[in-house]
């Protein structure tokens, strides 16, 4: 069993994991403030590893969002909204010298990588050549695969493999999809993104125009690069995949104007036929960056 941890915007999870079978077990769960002080964020963390029962030794896979240096450990987080506290600490000290059983080593990797390679190997899109994984979350996260392993150059690739770093209309993505960009044109202090989701299925016109002009724009951006990369499945995660109601139907008509037209074969059908492209919503466990993360690690 491989110890991992995930490590997002407003919360950590720590598990175990058996690559036989992705199996997860062991899981622990903290809210996490990414707002907060450099300490209390290491805190959380360090104390969600110590829930787990791994002797000392181990070694650990963690997935952490971007910037980071992942080879290093080092947190780069500027200006993105959350972690800043963090900014230029080592957390492969921290988090060594730190837990209560000491790892033997700790393997850093991308929480988008991580996501995509556990559903690739274990989840959604498991047996496709070519993918792509988005998360939705605070921001906007992203991985390409070719053959079971992660792309950061090629036909269809943004720069370092990260969507975060285009553009729509000349201005970022995140400008235009992300937890910060939604709540500021929708425009009510007292909403987070699941209450505008909630309002839009209500009836809220506003609510329903905000989400739908977000998500379509997602898929303006990527569906070139969805048709370049010759990818034949996108899988979508993170917290506002929750709504997957209100993301698939804008997401699809966004693709399918960048050139990316996915087949209507419903999500139940699966596996799908040679040369169907098709959206779809991370498994329901939620476990793919647990599985991900081990994979590097193990």
């Amino acid at each position: 069993m491989i110890p991992v941890l995930e490590i997002g915007g407003t919360h950590v999870t720590a598990a175990l994991v058996d690559l036989r079978d992705g199996r997860v077990t062991g899981r622990t769960r903290e809210p996490l403030d990414a707002d907060g002080d450099a300490e209390g964020i290491l805190a959380t963390v360090r104390r969600c590893a110590d829930g787990l029962p791994v002797p000392p030794g181990a070694r650990w896979g963690v997935a952490v969002p971007g910037p980071f240096d992942y080879a290093r450990g080092i947190a780069l987080f500027e200006g993105v909204g959350k972690f800043d506290a963090l900014y230029g600490m080592d957390i492969r000290a921290a988090l060594l010298h730190g837990m209560r059983q000491r790892p033997g080593d700790i393997v850093f990797l991308n929480d988008a990588h991580a996501f995509l390679t556990g559903e690739w190997s274990a989840g959604t899109v498991r047996g496709h050549r070519r993918a792509v994984g988005i998360t939705l979350g605070t921001g906007v996260g992203s991985a390409f695969l070719s053959d079971g392993r992660i792309c950061d150059t090629g036909p269809g690739v943004p720069p370092e493999g990260r969507l975060d770093l285009t553009e729509i209309a000349g201005r970022p993505l995140e400008d235009t999809v992300s937890r910060r960009a939604i709540l500021a044109r929708y425009g009510d202090p007292a909403a987070d993104v699941s209450d505008i989701a909630g309002r839009a299925r209500a009836g809220d016109e506003r609510a329903r125009r905000v989400l739908n002009d977000a998500f379509t724009g997602l898929g303006l951006a990527l569906g070139p690069r969805m048709a370049d990369f010759g990818a034949t499945a996108l899988v979508v995660g993170g917290s506002m995949a929750l709504s997957w109601d209100l993301v698939a139907p804008a997401l699809s008509t966004g693709l399918a104007t960048g050139g990316w037209i996915p087949d209507d074969l419903g999500a139940d059908v699966d596996p799908l036929p040679p040369g169907a492209r098709a959206i779809r919503p991370a498994a329901s466990t939620g476990d793919a960056a647990l599985v991900g993360a081990a994979h590097a690690a193990g």
